[in-house]
This record gives structure tokens, sequence and C-alpha cells, in this order.
């Protein structure tokens, strides 16, 4: 239930953006920039960190968007499940093991953080330049989810399937796109 009364109760983010469209606007290139740039982890397992830190912090509606946005780009379905239950255990890969550990930790304690723990990063392969990119997307997606969590944002699961999709698809620039074009419709 939306906590902004000018809004639907059940208003998606996508609504929250299109009503504050200066800040969603940079928050967009931002998530384009992190989630879709270049870099040492593909898209889709980007995704899996995005959606991995959603479900650490409990927030339902980024875990879900983000896990379908993830198995739209190869992951397997039940993996996130499988890796929030018991990432040991999981069949997450080895590689991206440490990784996952590492994010959920810095969620959970950031305080805490050692240099074993990017240690353990580096020995599964990783370098410097990746785990700098799993901070980063562990950073936005804590931003992301306390966001949506402060204004009360729900959506179910056909909302999380078409916008993984659209995610999928048009990217987080996509989104950007249709900001554009709620101001065009508001302005006349």
């Amino acid at each position: 239930m939306s906590y902004l009364g000018s809004l639907p109760t059940d208003a998606t983010l996508l609504q929250v953006f299109q009503k504050f469209p200066a800040p969603a606007a940079k928050l967009l290139d931002l998530h384009e920039l992190i989630m879709r740039a270049p870099s040492a982890f593909g898209a889709g397992e980007r995704e899996l960190i995005a959606a991995y830190v959603s479900g650490v912090n409990d927030c339902r509606y980024c875990h879900g968007v983000h896990t379908v946005t993830a198995e739209a780009f190869g992951v397997p379905e039940g993996l996130l499940a499988a890796a929030l239950a018991d990432l040991g255990s999981s069949p997450v890969d080895d590689r991206m093991k440490p990784v996952l550990a590492y994010v959920g930790k810095l969620t959970r304690t950031p305080s805490r953080m050692t240099q074993a723990d990017a240690e353990a990063v580096f020995a599964a392969g990783w370098d410097e330049a990746a785990l700098h990119d799993a901070v980063l997307v562990c950073a936005l997606f804590n931003f992301m989810n306390r966001m949506v969590e402060g204004l009360g944002i729900r959506a179910d699961s056909a909302y999380a399937k078409t916008s993984g999709e659209r995610l999928k698809e048009g990217g987080y620039a996509g989104l950007a796109t249709l900001l554009g074009e709620a101001s065009v419709e508001r302005a006349h």
C-alpha cells in the first residue's frame, strides 16, 4: 500500500518515478550504468546480485522483479530461493558464491567487512574491478530496497513478471523513456 496519498494505494515504482521524474531520471541513469555497462559480471549476474540483496533485505517488490529479470537472462528458476535458504549448499556457481556471500554480509553487517571477505572473492577468480562492481550493485539495491519499503510500494507476481521482462528487453534506459512519455502526457 503506497504511503503517498496522491498515488493509488497499489502504486508501482514506475508510478513513483513518473510522479517524481527528475530524481527518477538520475536514478535510472545510475541503474543503467551499474547494471548494464561493461563489467566482469554479465547482466544476469548483476540481476542475480540485485535479487539476492533484495531477498536478504526481504524487499519483496525488488526481489520479485529482479528475480524475474535474472531468470530472463538465464539464471535458473529457483536458484535465488535456494541461495537465500542456504548459499553454501545452493546450486549457485562456485565463482558466484563468494560474491553473494560478500554482498549478503555487506547488506546485513556493513561495518564488519574484512580483507578476508574480499580475498574470498579474489580467490574465486574475480579482480578488484569486479569487487567494485558487486559493491555498487549491492549499494544500489540497498538504496532501492529502502526507497521502495519507505514509500510502501508493493506488487504482485504478475507485475514482477511484466516489469522483469521489460527490464530484460529495454534495460533501465527503457524505463527512462517511459518517464519522458509521462512528462509529455502531463504537459498536454
